[in-house]
């Protein structure tokens, strides 16, 4: 390790440590809104009650980055291993007990916090789990983390990772602090040729090429029906569907804009418009979102409005269909995206970057986004290069794009994600070959 990097990880365990209280007083705040945060606050200073030595160790920062994971460590629990799962948001460790209740029933599994980012609390967190290795999902690169595992002996590995043009060109002036950080992995599981030769680029060594986890998450087969089922309910089977997924603040201007520049041709072609499916981002959007559209004059029915579960046979009678469904609800983005022709991402037309393209590609509908497409360089570039994802500069392109309505075929859409899948397997695969170049097995 070279001098400038013990001096940074001196000085930023030293501000961790020194701002315990601030942390202290972020997580309280946060959980007079979300009690999830102040939970089992012990763990997040390395103290555990219930110990599982001998685990394999997955970070999973957030609800997007457990699910990506969700194929990866249902194959590790079939194979025999134990693993600990660690978190910072309420939302992904949430979804770690729901998924993998059983298993943690049954002992193979602890969903944990991430330790706090210094060494004394992830001496206790190495001491309660002694990991047999990690995999840190998508690009969490934290310094602590990583040079605490290297000195406990943990190897630890990016897994499903990317380093997006963006990241890479912001990273590389200065004093790169952050690829020295990258440095201290154990090696790294990325998902294209293209990002191997980036993280090789910048000194990480021991890589291998494993594809995109996110296309071997499990399909809900009930929710995808269900979303089939909603659509005649609701009377848009003889209409074109659209569904605007994951609509963030500040893109509602350019989804409406298009939303309005389809029902004008419908009108003036005589015909119905079609149906929107309208789904925020996140749950405080649900009811502005709601009024924003009731009052550009849109007929809007919510899903909330309709019961607990996504099932038409119990939503009752449908009323006249809408302009816009809005899919105020959480984790029923697949039967939303089952009820439409085609997807619309949303995060691309904000600098932050789109989200998550592959569950709308799994199920067969092709992609419209943003311009803003680095944070889902892999799998968006193959995607678009295939001909069946689009990026568009802005609300009159967008527009113009829907109004055209050239669809891709059902079968460049299932090539492309035949050709993308099983990066589970491969991951599986390549683990052995990376510890081996770390230690002998």
């Amino acid at each position: 390790m070279t001098m400038k990097m013990r001096l940074f990880l001196w000085a930023w365990s030293a501000l961790w440590t020194l701002g315990v209280p601030l942390i202290l007083g972020y997580l309280w705040r946060r959980g007079r809104k979300d009690p999830a945060y102040t939970a089992h606050l012990a763990e997040r200073f390395g103290r555990h009650a219930d110990p599982l030595p001998g685990a394999v160790w997955v970070h999973a920062v957030s609800l997007g980055e457990l699910r990506s994971a969700v194929p990866l460590i249902r194959a590790l629990l079939d194979q025999g291993a134990r693993v600990v799962t660690t978190h910072f948001t309420p939302a992904g460790r949430a979804e770690a007990e729901r998924v993998f209740a059983a298993d943690i029933a049954a002992g193979r599994l602890r969903a944990v916090w991430v330790p706090l980012e210094t060494g004394w609390a992830y001496a206790g967190f190495f001491r309660a789990f002694r990991p047999v290795y990690g995999l840190v999902m998508e690009i969490e690169i934290w310094p602590r983390m990583v040079f605490a595992a290297r000195s406990t002996g943990v190897p630890l590995f990016m897994c499903n990772a990317q380093y997006p043009s963006r990241a890479l060109a912001r990273d590389s002036g200065g004093l790169r602090l952050r690829q020295g950080v990258m440095r201290g992995f154990a090696g790294a599981l990325v998902k294209s040729d293209l990002q191997q030769r980036r993280f090789a680029g910048v000194g990480v060594q021991n890589i291998a090429v494993t594809g995109e986890l996110r296309f071997d998450q499990p399909v809900p087969a009930a929710l995808v029906a269900a979303g089939a089922a909603a659509r005649v309910w609701i009377g848009a089977a003889g209409r074109q569907v659209i569904t605007i997924a994951s609509a963030i603040e500040g893109e509602d201007d350019t989804y409406i804009h298009a939303i309005r520049a389809l029902r004008d041709q419908a009108r003036g072609l005589g015909q119905p418009m079609p149906l929107f499916v309208y789904v925020p981002r996140r749950p405080e959007r649900f009811n502005l979102v709601a009024q924003t559209l009731e009052t550009e004059g849109f007929s809007v029915l919510r899903r909330s409005t309709l019961g607990p579960v996504f099932d038409p046979a119990l939503w009752g009678e449908a009323p006249p269909c809408p302009d816009i469904f809005l899919g105020d609800s959480l984790g029923e983005m697949y039967g939303y995206l089952a009820m439409c022709d085609r997807a619309i991402v949303g995060g691309g037309f904000n600098p932050k970057g789109a989200h998550n393209i592959s569950e709308a590609l799994v199920l067969g509908k092709s992609v419209l986004t943003g311009p803003h497409t680095h944070t889902i360089e892999y799998p968006f570039a193959e995607a678009a290069a295939a001909g069946v994802a689009l990026s568009v500069p802005d609300a009159e392109a967008l527009a113009a794009a829907l109004l055209a309505d050239r669809r891709p075929d059902a079968g460049q859409i299932a090539a492309f994600v035949a050709a993308h899948t099983k990066a589970t397997e491969k991951t599986l695969a390549a683990i052995p070959r990376l510890l081996a170049a770390v230690r002998p097995l």
